[in-house]
């Protein structure tokens, strides 16, 4: 199989099935913690302007199979030297074949190349599968594993790009409490 990777926006619409799949996915996995899941999922993804997932502080890029989007994701300035991990996707049928760590991948080299020199996310509790992934890509979990997921709601991460594996770098990155549900 060959897989395109674009960089483009928000706006385009080749990203609208990322979006709408996101949308369905975040109101889905939470809904049994959210009374009103879909109308949150839609205000989370409308919370950034487009404007910031674009170059030189910014990307966003999709990989395409076929003409069809099967993955991608953003980043954003999260502080000077800290690129943030947004809107990461791939499309059900796609998934365990390695996309999501490109993209990953891809963010990083696009990250140094724009001048961070950190990375930092956060994941929903109610998504072990990205939580794994940020993990075994030399991600450092930025919150206590002693408290329940659910407790936190979301999951923070982060990874020294410029040093992977060092942590001391990322300690301004750690909240002293759990990222609740309206954090």
């Amino acid at each position: 199989m060959t897989y395109e990777i674009i960089d483009t926006t928000l706006t385009d619409p080749i990203a609208r099935p990322l979006l709408d799949a996101l949308e369905v996915e975040y109101a889905t996995r939470y809904r049994e913690f959210r009374a009103n899941s879909a109308a949150l999922a839609s205000e989370e993804l409308a919370r950034y302007p487009a404007e910031l997932f674009v170059p030189p502080e910014g990307a966003f890029i999709v990989i395409q199979r076929d003409g069809q989007t099967v993955a991608g994701g953003a980043f954003k300035r999260y502080d000077a030297t800290t690129a943030e991990l947004k809107r990461m996707w791939t499309h059900a049928s796609e998934r365990r074949q390695g996309l999501a760590r490109r993209v990953v991948q891809e963010f990083e080299s696009r990250a140094l190349r724009q001048g961070y020199r950190r990375v930092y996310l956060t994941t929903g509790f109610r998504q072990p599968e990205a939580a794994g992934l940020y993990t075994r890509s030399g991600y450092e979990a930025l919150f206590d594993r002693s408290i329940a997921p659910e407790i936190h709601f979301r999951l923070p991460f982060g990874k020294d790009l410029l040093e992977p594996g060092r942590t001391d770098s990322l300690h301004d990155l750690v909240h002293p409490e759990p990222l609740g549900q309206r954090s």
